[in-house]
């Protein structure tokens, strides 16, 4: 069985408007909500040590603040360059492709409408009609394999937002 954890980053900060997408760090609401959904996501069990993350500064701040909140966990990540792109195809050429065959379960922090489409092409069932920023959502598969999944393949089995919380 392969797991995915798919964490959408937090809110941005707009306030430089003439900073580079990709360069776009945190807004204070993101860096609370961050704080908020560590403890959520670590509760559903959540496995830290394959963790991927675009390069994308609010990308690679969600990923290392929801670390910090979680301490006692051993986390490890890696900065992938496909994974600053808005295409569910994108994202699941890195999955089929990119992901260690080993690794049965994988964190990948990442984009919008990536993450959306790619959840709503995948699950077999009800749709999402909304994946906000700093949203958990966890897909599960029989496949034993990466290259495996597909559309339909995969059920939605945890999905958290920040609002849930508040």
């Amino acid at each position: 069985m392969k797991t995915l954890h798919l964490i959408r980053h937090a809110k941005s900060s707009w306030k430089d408007e003439g900073l580079a997408d990709i360069d776009r760090p945190l807004a204070p609401r993101g860096i609370r909500a961050c704080a908020v959904m560590a403890a959520e996501i670590a509760k559903t069990g959540c496995d830290f040590s394959n963790a991927f993350t675009s390069p994308a500064q609010r990308a690679k701040e969600t990923i290392e603040r929801i670390a910090g909140n979680l301490k006692n966990m051993s986390f490890t990540w890696t900065v992938a360059e496909k994974l600053y792109t808005f295409s569910a195809h994108d994202l699941l050429a890195f999955c089929r492709n990119d992901l260690p065959a080993h690794i049965d379960q994988a964190v990948i922090v990442g984009h919008n409408p990536a993450f959306h489409d790619f959840c709503n092409r995948m699950m077999a069932g009800p749709t999402l009609t909304k994946l906000p920023t700093c949203a958990y959502a966890r897909l599960e598969t029989n496949a034993d394999s990466w290259h495996l999944i597909g559309p339909g393949t995969m059920r939605l089995t945890v999905f958290l937002t920040p609002k849930m919380f508040r």
